[in-house]
C-alpha cells in the first residue's frame, strides 16, 4: 500500500512538473526582462521621457497580459510564441525609436 502512494505522489509530482515546464518559455521571458530593463535605462538617461516610458510599459504589460492568456490552458503553441516574438519586435522597435527621437527628459537643476 505503502508503494502505491508514493508511485501515486510521485506521478503526480511528474505531471505538475510537466504543467509548469510547459507554461515557460525562456526565450519570451529573456526578452522581457531586456526590453523591461532597456526602458529603465532610457528613463535613468535621460532618453525617455516619463510619458514615453508610461507608455513603453503599457505596451510591456499588454504582451504579458497576451501571455498569460495564451498559458491560461497550460500550454504555449507555436503559432502563440511566433506571435508573442512578433508583439515583442514591435515593442522593441518602439523602445529604440523613443529613445532616439530626441525628446529628452529634462534635468533636475
Amino acid at each position: 500500500m505503502r508503494e502505491v502512494v508514493v508511485l501515486l505522489a510521485a506521478l503526480m509530482a511528474g505531471v505538475c512538473l510537466g504543467a509548469v515546464a510547459a507554461e515557460r518559455d525562456p526565450g519570451v521571458n529573456h526578452r522581457q526582462h531586456r526590453q523591461e530593463h532597456r526602458v529603465e535605462q532610457g528613463l535613468r538617461s535621460g532618453e525617455l521621457t516619463r510619458q514615453e516610458a508610461k507608455g513603453l510599459r503599457q505596451e510591456e504589460r499588454g504582451i504579458r497580459q497576451e501571455e498569460r492568456a495564451y498559458k491560461s490552458d497550460g500550454k504555449l503553441t507555436r503559432a502563440e510564441r511566433k506571435d508573442l516574438h512578433r508583439d515583442l519586435n514591435q515593442a522593441s522597435k518602439d523602445i529604440y525609436r523613443e529613445k532616439h527621437d530626441d525628446d529628452k527628459r529634462p534635468r533636475a537643476q
